[in-house]
C-alpha cells in the first residue's frame, strides 16, 4: 500500500512534544523517521507511573519511528548526526536558537552538503527577536501569547487551556511548513528552513480574541465556555451535569426559544440580534439554565438534536474512548509494544483515501535501531563498535 511520504527520510532531533509531534505526523504519513535521543533518552520516556525508559507518554508522540542514541556532547556523536543529516530530506530540531550552530548542525552548515534539506526549527519564541534566546514551554507560551488571559471564568485567576495548545499548535504549523517546503523542493530541488515557535502558535490560534482587540481596542476577557462573538454558544447546566449548545444564529435561537416555551425571548430587545445576545450573554445563560436545570442531560440532548439545535455532552476521556463515533472513526487504536504490552493510543484525525496514514505502530525502545541505522548510513562493523564503545552512540 502506498503512503504519502514513502521514501522521505526524516531526522528527528527533538524532545518532549512540539518537535516529536510534528515528526510523528510525518511518520504517520509514511516517512522513515529516525529519532535521535541523548543518553538516557527523551525526557518523556520517564513520565508516568511505570519505571524505566518506556512510557505511554513517549509512545504517544513517537510512534512508528526508528530510534538511536547519540551523545552530542562528544565530537564523534556530532559527526554521526552530520553524516545522517547530509542525506536526509527533513531535519527537525527544537533546541534554543544558537545551540545547533555551536554543534555545526544548523541549517547553514547542513545545506552546504545537502542543498535539498528541509530544516525545521521549533523554539519557544522563534529564531529572531529579543526573546529568541529563551527556552520554550507550553505553560509559559500560553501566558505570553495571551491564551491564559482569556481562559477560565470572568474574575477567576489565570488558567491555562487544558491541553498543550502551543506545543501541539507549533508542531502542526511546523508540519504545514515542512510539507510546503517539500512541495517547493520538488519544483526547484532547493530546500529551506522552516522557523516557528510556541508563542507564535499560541497567538496565531487566538483568532477571535485578536479580532476583538483589533476591531474595538478592548482587551479581551475570559468568557468561560461562552463565545465572544456569538450567543448562545456555551455550556449549560442540567439536572445531572452540563451540555453544550450552539444556537448561533437568529433562526436557531428562535427555535431554541420555542422549544423552551419562551418564544418571546426572540423579540426581546436584549436578545433580538446576535450582537445583543453576546452583550447580554450572562443574563441569557441564566434564563436558559433556569429551565435546563430541571431536566437531565439526556432529555435535553435528545430534544435539541431532534429539532436541529447543535448540542453535545461534555464527555470525560473515559466516555470519549467508548463513544461510538470515536470508535467508528478509528480514533482509538491498540498497539503492541515490546515492554508495555498492549496499549491504547490515539488514531489519526486525517483520513486519506489513496494514501492512508499509519498510526498503529509502537515507538522505539531506547537505542533500538542504532546499529541498523548506522549500517544503512555506510558505517562498518568496526566503526559502529568504536562509536558504541566510546559512548558517542548508544
Amino acid at each position: 500500500m502506498k503512503h504519502s511520504l514513502d521514501g522521505i527520510k526524516v531526522l528527528d532531533v527533538t524532545q518532549v512534544m512540539a518537535g516529536p509531534f510534528c515528526a510523528m505526523l510525518l511518520c504517520d504519513m509514511g516517512a522513515d523517521v529516525i529519532k535521535i535521543e541523548p543518553p538516557g533518552g527523551d525526557t518523556t520516556r520517564h513520565w508516568g507511573e511505570r519505571p524505566g525508559t518506556d512510557s505511554a507518554a513517549f509512545n504517544a508522540v513517537n510512534r512508528g519511528k526508528r530510534g538511536m542514541v547519540v551523545d552530542l556532547k562528544r565530537a564523534e556523536g556530532v559527526e554521526v548526526v552530520k553524516h545522517l543529516g547530509s542525506s536526509c530530506d527533513i531535519f527537525i530540531e527544537n533546541y534554543r536558537p544558537g545551540v545547533m550552530e555551536r554543534f555545526g548542525l544548523d541549517y547553514q552548515s547542513l545545506r552546504t552538503k545537502n542543498r535539498g534539506v528541509i530544516y525545521a526549527s521549533i523554539s519557544g519564541y522563534g529564531q529572531t527577536g529579543p526573546s529568541a534566546h529563551k527556552g520554550g514551554f507550553d505553560l509559559i507560551a500560553q501566558g505570553v501569547s495571551g491564551i491564559m488571559s482569556v481562559t477560565g471564568e470572568s474574575g477567576s485567576p489565570p488558567v491555562k487551556a487544558g491541553v498543550p495548545l502551543t506545543d501541539l499548535g507549533a508542531g502542526l504549523f511546523a508540519l504545514g511548513g515542512v510539507l510546503a517546503a517539500l512541495h517547493h523542493r520538488t519544483q526547484t530541488g532547493v530546500g529551506q528552513q522552516v522557523d516557528t515557535s510556541l508563542v507564535e502558535a499560541g497567538l496565531a490560534l487566538s483568532i477571535w480574541e485578536a479580532t476583538e482587540y483589533f476591531e474595538t481596542g478592548r482587551t479581551p476577557e475570559p468568557f468561560g465556555s461562552a463565545h465572544r462573538l456569538s450567543a448562545p454558544y456555551q455550556a449549560l447546566r442540567c439536572a445531572d451535569g452540563h451540555i453544550t449548545i450552539g444556537a448561533a444564529n437568529d433562526r436557531l435561537f428562535l427555535r431554541l426559544c420555542e422549544l423552551l416555551g419562551h418564544s418571546e425571548w426572540a423579540t426581546d430587545p436584549a436578545y433580538g440580534s446576535n450582537a445583543e445576545r453576546v452583550e447580554n450573554h450572562r443574563s441569557l445563560a441564566n434564563k436558559l439554565e433556569a429551565i435546563t436545570i430541571h431536566r437531565t442531560r439526556s432529555y435535553w440532548l435528545e430534544l435539541f438534536d431532534k429539532n436541529g439545535i447543535p448540542c453535545g455532552p461534555i464527555n470525560s476521556y473515559a466516555e470519549v474512548a467508548e463513544d461510538p463515533q470515536i470508535k467508528a472513526r478509528d480514533m482509538v487504536v491498540a498497539t503492541e509494544h515490546e515492554t508495555l504490552g498492549r496499549i491504547q493510543t490515539l488514531g489519526t484525525p486525517l483520513k486519506l483515501s489513496e494514501t492512508p496514514l499509519l498510526p498503529g505502530r509502537p515507538a522505539p525502545l531506547l537505542g533500538q535501531h542504532s546499529d541498523e541505522i548506522l549500517a544503512e548510513a555506510g558505517f562498518g562493523e568496526e566503526s559502529i563498535r568504536q562509536l558504541k564503545q566510546s559512548g558517542a552512540v548508544g
